[in-house]
């Protein structure tokens, strides 16, 4: 499964629509089309300065929650924007969990195929991203929430482009979570925990250095337990930060305000 994530098909000329392209407050707003390799497509958003020139770059993947209004690829725009602001071009992707009902259409027979293609598809959009105009290459953030971190984990295992990660309350193995439903007991439930080892973001967690990783943490997560998230930072290498918050799931301003400052200053100025 990870040589399938390894050597991905990259993203040709060919897979990509441009559906709109226009100046909004002195930003460059793109909304792409992305062909996948798999059959179906996946809509990307870019925010960029009007005419980059040696700016960062920063993927956002965003969180699951579907009783929240932002989970999908715009729960990061005002943040983009921000960053864009700041000289950084910045995307926003759709994921599998875009689709408020993907949890519950789901099987754990499909979680690992998922899983791997979803590891390309963020590969894909790091091409998509890093082929923009003025991007300067060696200035590339991931910053991923809730299951957007944990596949940026899984991506970025194989993939040295990213120098920054930022991950957002993610829990250490994708098992945390995708037994929630359907139940599984005994010998399938084994088996299950046996076949997505090898994907869980805690046994690849390690292969993200030297990315200076950020890690933002809820102390009032039902889905994250402090003592999973504190396995999962124990599990990374340095360099590696770790900030807690007084807040549940979705984190809070603090973080938001934290999580800036930090990309600010590590990649200084366009």
């Amino acid at each position: 499964m990870l040589n399938q994530i390894r050597n991905y098909p990259r993203v040709r000329t060919e897979d990509l629509l441009v559906v709109s392209k226009r100046v909004i407050d002195g930003l460059l707003r793109t909304l792409l089309v992305i062909q996948t390799p798999f059959g179906y497509k996946r809509v990307a958003e870019l925010y960029a300065p009007e005419h980059a020139e040696n700016s960062a770059a920063i993927l956002y993947v965003h969180w699951y929650e579907p009783e929240a209004h932002d989970s999908n690829r715009r729960q990061f725009v005002q943040e983009a924007k921000e960053m864009a602001r700041g000289g950084a071009v910045c995307m926003m992707v759709e994921t599998l969990w875009s689709d408020l009902d993907f949890f519950i259409k789901r099987t754990q027979a499909d979680d690992a195929r998922n899983s791997v293609q979803e590891a390309v598809n963020l590969r894909r959009a790091l091409d998509v991203l890093l082929s923009q105009e003025g991007v300067d290459t060696t200035r590339v953030v991931y910053v991923g929430h809730d299951f957007g971190g944990m596949y940026g984990v899984l991506a970025g295992s194989v993939d040295q482009r990213p120098t920054h990660y930022v991950i957002m309350a993610a829990t250490p193995r994708f098992p945390d979570w995708y037994l929630y439903y359907p139940a599984l007991e005994g010998d399938a439930r084994e088996a299950f925990l046996q076949e997505m080892s090898a994907l869980d973001p805690i046994a690849h967690v390690a292969n993200l250095a030297p990315a200076p990783v950020l890690f933002q943490f809820a102390a009032d997560d039902f889905h994250v337990p402090k003592a999973r998230a504190e396995e999962f930072f124990a599990a990374a290498h340095e360099p590696k930060e770790l900030s807690w918050y007084d807040a549940g799931h979705g984190l809070n301003a603090q973080a938001t305000a934290e999580r800036q400052a930090w990309l600010k200053q590590r990649l200084g100025p366009s």
